[in-house]
This record gives structure tokens, C-alpha cells and sequence, in this order.
């Protein structure tokens, strides 16, 4: 509404000086109007005399006489006309003259004026004519400004509306969000619902676990001093017997002299079990594998000796003919075979390797049956569990898996907590493992419970197990430099054996039981082998082949043979073959 008026009121004081400043000039400027208006029409009347003139004169030509001779009235009347004509032209040429001298005259005053006029404007109208151009500047101004009022308006018309539409769209987020969180509370509260019900479940079943463990305990401890009295009975039995016999064949001895087949020969026979086999010198020696040698083990059944080492083969050796003849290599390996273990009769031989694997070979025709896979880790040993059909198997991933070779699968795995380095089983039915740690700790299993029954602490990382023929005692070789006799009836260490010149060599060295289990050996990080008596405690001798750190030894079950192997290629057997 403002901007219409000022433009109205402008227009309106324009009008107003045009028509104060042109009224004084109307006369002049009607009266020049009337001049040319005078000069048009002259021009036109001299233009048709012009024509008539022409006429006349054709039409004059045409009267002309056969003769040449013209009617001297017609002449006279032409002339007259001619003359008539002439004096009204140069009247009109007189008019015409004096029409443009007053045309002159009037354009000169005209101009005057004009300049009057220029004059005056500038004397009062500088004013005005400067108020017209701020209020021209004024009106642009406003209009820009209206312009960009009006762009801002419509850019922040357009902002509101998407904001509007991001409004919107974060409503309808956040209303999906609130009906997504309000599932997860339900779905959380049934969770802790289910969670809450299965924790009293697994407690009542902890508490049960429990309850059975200490009547298990309970029943073991009964049924150990049950066996301990009957061991007793027996060798108090067996005891008797023996001096019974002595005595009796002592008296007969006296009264005869002696005869071939007489009860010494019962009573030697009764007591050579018992008897100590001491190895003191070398029989054999020779180089058993490309690489260092990892371990060693008897045929139970032959002199049969394999050996396993870093070139990932299984080496078969015959020493039956008093010479070392190779059987043959047993091959399927693809990284170093860390341990070995015959079955009871002798027909099947498993190795453990670091290639996460253990394999079982026929040994009369060297081939490979199974191949025992799910280990994480190097698996460090592997033992056949009471019966050929079963293995159990240690590893540095911390696990014992129990694998049928019947079904060649997996039936069981352990979870130990840690690198088992050995394991034996404690029966002819293998119902009972027994598993060296790298966290110093040796662990009993029951195959019926998945959780280890207890444990016994030493003082270092345990790296071999070995068990006596009656099962009654463990022999465990420890990082601390000793070997530990535990007395498995009462799981108490019974006796330590330790040297100043013993050093364990490597984390999988393995000492054994000698056959009548009066005797130990085990290689030290020197090269030497250490031979020590269970029942006294004393080092009956040291034996030096090697020029490397014996890794493992071997008794042979029957003839008192020790075998020794190093981490420098050698193997040894001691003693009289």
C-alpha cells in the first residue's frame, strides 16, 4: 500500500509542473499548429493549379487547328487564365514566404522560450528535480530491499519446510526406536527370566556334582585302603611263601647237599622279577634320524625300538640279531613326531606330531590306518587307553581328546587349562588318565567325568610321565631339575631324586620306569644318563654316550635293554644283549 501512494503522489506533482509550465507557450504553440495546418493546405492547392495547368495545356494542343491557325478567343481566354493563375501563384508564393518568415520567427521565440524555461527549471526546479531523484533512489532502495525481503522469505519458507520433513522422519525413528527398545526389554526380561531359572538349575546340579564327587572321593578312599590291605595281605602272603621255601629248601640243602631243581632254583625264579638289571655299557650306537631325536620306545612283545624325530618320520629298529637292521620308517608326518606308544600286543604304533595331528600305523606292514585330527595346538603326546580301539592324546591347546578308531572320530575332549606335555593311563581298562602340565601341575581323570577328579603341585613344568607295571606308583620329570616319585595309594610324593650334575634338557624330556621298577633313568642336558634306585634313593650310575642332551629313554619290558636318543641324531642301547 505505501509504495502505490508515493508512486501516485509523484506522478501527480509531475503532472502538476508540466501543466504550470506549458500553459504560458499555449498560444504560440496553437497558433505554429495553425500555420502548418495553412502551409499543408497551399501546398495542396499548388499542387491541383499544377495539375490544371497541365490539362490546359494538353487540351490546348488538341484545339489547335487543321491549318495552324488557333481561334484568337480561346487564346485570349487561355491567356487570361494563365494570368489569373500566375497572379494567385505568386500570391500563395507571397503567403507561402510570409507563412515561413512567421514560422521562422516563431521557432526563434520558440527557442527562447525553451531556453527561459531551461533556465527557470534550474533556478526553482533543482529542488524538485533532486527530491525526484532521492525519492527515485529511495524507491529503487526499496524495491531492493523488497526483492530481498521477499528472497529471504521464501529461503527460509523452503527451510522451515525441511525442516518440517526432518522433524517428521525423526518422529517416526524415534517411534520405531521406542517399539524396538520396548522388544528388547521384553525380550531381555524373558532372557533374565530363563537366565535366573537355568543359573538355579546349574547351581542345584554344582551342588549335586558336588555331593557326588565327596561320595566318589569317599568310596576311591575306601576302595584304596580296601586294595592297600590286600596288597598287604598279599606280599605278607607272598612273603611267607618265599621264606617258607628258602627255609625248605635250605634244610634240603643241608640234608642233601643240594640237587640240581631244587627250591633255591624256585625261590631265584620267584625273586628274578625284583632283581636289578644296572646297563653299564654301550652295545649299540648309531645315528637315527636326519634331524635331533624327540623320542624312544619298546616293542612290548619284541626288540623291536622306535625312534621319532624332527625329520617327521617313525623309525623302526630290529636289534633281535645283537646289530641294528632297520624294519622300516613309517612316514604320513608333516612336522616333527614328538611321542610314541606301542599297543598291548605290539601290532599297532601311534605317534603324536607338532602338526596338530596323531596317526596310528600297522607295524608289520607299515602302513598308516588313521589319522587323528582336531587338536589346535602341537600334540604332545598320544597313548593308546586300555584297548587298541581307543587313543588319548595331549596337546598345547590345552585339551586330552579321548578318539575311537572305530567309528574314527572324536568321543571326548578335556578341557585341562593348560599345555599337557605327557599322560599315562593308570589300569588295563583305561578308565583312569594321568596328565602332566605346563602349569606344574599333574591331573587325574576319571573317562566317566568330564571335570579332573584332583591334582598334585610340583615345583616346575612337569615334562614326562611314566607309570610302574603294578600302577601302584607315578614317575614324574620335572623343569626344576628332579625326578618325583609319587605313591599313587595315597597321591603323596614319596621320594625326590635330584643331582648337581642333572639338568633337564628340554620341556618334553621323558624318564622311565626300569622293569622290575627298582630302577629310573632319565637324560640330562650333558649327554649323560642318569640311573637312580627307587627304594633307596641312591644314583647307581651315570652313563656317558651322547655328546647332545638326551631327550628321551626307554626300558625294554623283559630284558632289561635301556634305549637313548639325543637332539644331535644319536641313539644308544645299554646293556648285554
Amino acid at each position: 500500500m505505501e509504495g502505490g501512494e508515493w508512486r501516485n503522489k509523484i506522478i501527480t506533482q509531475l503532472q502538476g509542473r508540466n501543466k504550470r509550465e506549458t500553459i504560458a507557450f499555449q498560444d504560440i504553440i496553437s497558433f505554429q499548429s495553425r500555420l502548418f495546418d495553412n502551409v499543408n493546405t497551399l501546398r495542396n492547392e499548388n499542387l491541383q493549379l499544377t495539375l490544371v495547368n497541365e490539362r490546359i495545356r494538353f487540351s490546348n494542343t488538341d484545339s489547335v487547328v487543321p491549318g495552324g491557325n488557333v481561334s484568337n478567343e480561346k487564346v485570349q481566354s487561355l491567356e487570361h487564365k494563365i494570368l489569373k493563375q500566375q497572379e494567385e501563384l505568386t500570391s500563395l508564393h507571397r503567403t507561402r514566404g510570409e507563412s515561413a518568415q512567421q514560422i521562422i520567427s516563431l521557432n526563434a521565440r520558440v527557442q527562447d522560450l525553451e531556453k527561459q524555461l531551461v533556465n527557470k527549471d534550474i533556478m526553482t526546479g533543482g529542488e524538485s528535480a533532486q527530491q525526484i531523484i532521492s525519492l527515485n533512489a529511495r524507491v529503487q532502495e526499496g524495491e531492493e530491499q523488497l526483492v530481498n525481503k521477499d528472497i529471504i522469505i521464501s529461503e527460509n519458507a523452503a527451510l522451515i519446510a525441511s525442516l518440517r520433513a526432518e522433524i517428521q522422519m525423526y518422529e517416526n525413528n524415534m517411534n520405531e526406536l521406542q517399539g524396538l527398545n520396548q522388544v528388547l526389554r521384553d525380550e531381555h526380561q524373558a532372557l533374565q527370566i530363563a537366565f535366573a531359572s537355568i543359573e538355579e538349575k546349574l547351581r542345584k546340579a554344582q551342588d549335586e556334582n558336588r555331593s557326588l564327587v565327596d561320595r566318589l572321593i569317599k568310596y576311591k578312599a575306601k576302595d584304596a585302603d580296601k586294595m592297600n590291605e590286600e596288597n598287604d595281605n598279599f606280599v605278607k602272603k607272598k612273603s611267607d611263601k618265599v621264606r617258607k621255601e628258602l627255609e625248605e629248601a635250605a634244610r634240603e640243602s643241608r640234608g642233601s647237599g643240594g640237587s640240581p631243581g631244587s627250591s633255591d632254583d624256585k625261590a631265584i625264579d620267584t625273586l628274578s622279577y625284583y632283581a636289578i638289571v644296572l646297563p653299564s655299557k654301550v652295545a649299540l650306537r648309531f645315528d637315527a634320524h636326519d634331524g635331533e631325536v624327540n623320542a624312544v620306545k619298546w616293542s612290548p612283545t619284541d626288540r623291536i625300538v622306535a625312534t621319532g624325530g624332527a625329520d617327521r618320520k617313525v623309525k623302526l629298529w630290529d636289534i633281535s640279531k645283537c646289530v641294528i637292521e632297520s624294519k622300516g620308517t613309517l612316514i604320513g608326518s608333516n612336522a616333527s613326531v614328538m611321542s610314541m606308544d606301542f599297543d598291548a600286543s605290539g601290532t599297532l604304533i601311534v605317534g603324536a606330531s607338532c602338526d596338530f595331528a596323531s596317526r596310528v600305523w600297522t607295524v608289520n606292514d607299515q602302513r598308516i590306518r588313521h589319522t587323528l585330527t582336531g587338536h589346535s595346538g602341537k600334540v604332545m603326546a598320544a597313548k593308546f587307553l586300555g584297548e587298541p580301539a581307543k587313543v588319548i592324546t595331549g596337546s598345547h591347546d590345552r585339551t586330552l581328546k579321548i578318539f575311537d578308531l572305530k567309528s574314527k572320530s572324536c568321543i571326548e575332549t578335556k578341557f585341562a587349562g593348560s599345555s599337557c606335555n605327557d599322560l599315562v593311563t593308570s589300569d588295563g581298562a583305561g578308565s583312569t588318565i594321568i596328565s602332566g602340565h605346563f602349569d606344574k601341575r599333574i591331573r587325574f581323570w576319571d573317562i566317566r567325568t568330564e571335570m579332573s577328579s584332583n591334582d598334585i603341585m610340583l615345583q616346575g613344568k612337569v615334562t614326562s610321565l611314566d607309570l610302574s607295571r603294578d600302577s601302584n606308583y607315578l614317575l614324574a620329570c620335572v623343569r626344576d631339575d628332579t625326578i618325583q616319585l609319587i605313591d599313587l595309594r595315597m597321591n603323596t610324593i614319596v621320594r625326590s631324586f635330584s643331582h648337581d650334575s642333572f639338568k633337564v634338557g628340554c620341556d618334553w624330556s621323558r624318564a622311565s620306569f626300569g622293569p622290575g621298577g627298582r630302577l629310573i633313568a632319565v637324560g640330562s642336558a650333558d649327554g649323560g644318563v642318569f640311573v637312580w634306585n627307587t627304594h633307596t634313593g641312591k644314583l647307581e650310575t651315570t652313563l656317558k654316550e651322547h655328546t647332545s642332551a638326551v631327550t628321551a629313554v626307554s626300558w625294554h619290558p623283559q630284558s632289561g635293554l635301556l634305549a637313548s636318543v639325543d637332539r644331535g641324531k644319536r641313539a644308544a642301547i645299554w646293556g648285554d644283549l
